[in-house]
């Protein structure tokens, strides 16, 4: 009985080996399965007339703002404002080390006093040489020296004084204080610094009218002047304010692009918009309206060798191919195409990055059925287990 068991289970090991063998010939035979159609969503192009706007990053600024700095140079003792703080006019801001200034200010009052000195002598010799010259112990042409000298003492007084004046005026200038009232926007220097004349100290920004201030490409300077120019156009949104935007005034565009950024800085007149210094806004430019708009997805649009393309679907073929397109903006998660597609063209609005030139694809159905479970595998009979062994 155990021999009559091997050889039953050796002859069914043979005969599934055999019909292995038969299974793996048969595969080499057949040719390669296809490549399955990927499922892509698409969405039909329409033209339809639509307006356009564009927002820009702004900061809210004074409408003057001046960086104060001392008239002469020194050594900076002491600051008396900090950021943040409000000053009246005539604060005092700053105190630079005045010793030199005192020195020349004592200096150029003992020149002025010495320049005092000769001209009154040379004024009461100027006055004697009169009666010599009325007795005739003198001619006309030394009474004429003699006067001569005298204006000229009388000169060197009059510079003297100007001299004097200049020196009281520098130490007066050891004081930094506001001109006008306004909040403390920036600190340039700390005590202890040595300053040259005009060196910026602090930064002042003066109270009254408020701009906001963004900075514009170079393409759109134009569009923004003709945009701006129309009433309601130009709004502002204040973050953190309730309620809409608000209409501003377009008030002045640089004449010049930053040379670093190649933007424009615009500033526009808030009003009586109530708003901080240094608050973030938003600026809303609205465009006319244009007719035969075509607007896409952004996910529709591929970057690809410094060229913008989006993917047509032939309807026919069903196969796929690249058409570059000229894009005008973009209008918050959509692009504006500005040329290379036509109304009723359909196009792929998801996935584009892994699609190629001519692929076969269909497009995507939604789940429609509830998913079932998947079927129970078949059970093994009792008997060809036995038989197995």
């Amino acid at each position: 009985m155990p021999n009559i068991r091997i050889q039953g289970f050796q002859g069914v090991l043979n005969v599934a080996a055999a019909g292995a063998l038969a299974l793996l010939a048969a595969c080499g035979q057949q040719a390669a399965a296809p490549e399955p159609e990927r499922a892509v969503r698409t969405q039909l192009i329409t033209a339809d007339s639509a307006g356009m706007t564009r927002e820009f990053a702004a900061e809210v600024r004074a409408r003057t703002e001046s960086r104060l700095s001392f008239r002469v140079g020194g050594k900076l003792l002491q600051r008396y404002v900090n950021l943040g703080d409000v000053v009246r006019p005539g604060q005092a801001l700053a105190q630079m080390d005045a010793q030199d200034l005192r020195l020349g200010q004592e200096a150029a009052r003992a020149a002025m006093l010495a320049a005092r000195t000769q001209r009154d002598q040379a004024g009461a010799d100027y006055k004697r040489f009169i009666d010599l010259r009325d007795q005739g112990f003198i001619s006309a042409a030394e009474l004429e020296r003699r006067d001569a000298a005298f204006k000229a003492a009388q000169a060197q007084l009059d510079q003297a004084k100007a001299q004097m004046d200049v020196q009281v005026n520098q130490v007066g200038y050891a004081v930094l204080s506001s001109d006008s009232a306004g909040v403390v926007t920036g600190i340039d220097a700390e005590p202890g610094m040595v300053v040259a004349p005009g060196t910026p100290i602090v930064r002042i920004a003066h109270q009254g009218p408020r701009d906001v201030v963004f900075s514009v490409p170079e393409d759109q300077v134009g569009s923004l002047r003709a945009a701006a120019a129309q009433p309601g156009a130009l709004r502002v949104k204040i973050w953190g304010a309730s309620g809409p935007a608000q209409p501003v005034q377009l008030r002045e565009v640089s004449a010049a692009a930053d040379p670093v950024t190649r933007t424009f800085l615009v500033k526009a007149d808030l009003g009586k918009i109530d708003a901080k210094l240094g608050q973030t806004a938003t600026v809303q430019l609205e465009l006319p309206r244009q007719a035969n708009i075509i607007k896409l997805p952004l996910s529709a649009v591929l970057e690809q060798k410094g060229q913008s393309i989006v993917w047509v679907l032939d309807p026919a073929s069903m196969t796929l191919k690249q058409q570059p397109v000229q894009i005008a903006g973009a209008d918050g998660n959509e692009v504006v195409i500005a040329g290379g597609l036509q109304a009723g063209q359909e196009i792929v609005t998801a996935g584009v990055h892994v699609l190629m030139p001519g692929q076969k694809v269909k497009r995507y159905q939604g789940p429609s059925a509830p998913v079932t479970a998947a079927p129970a595998a078949p059970a093994v009979s009792a008997a060809a287990v036995a038989a197995s062994r």
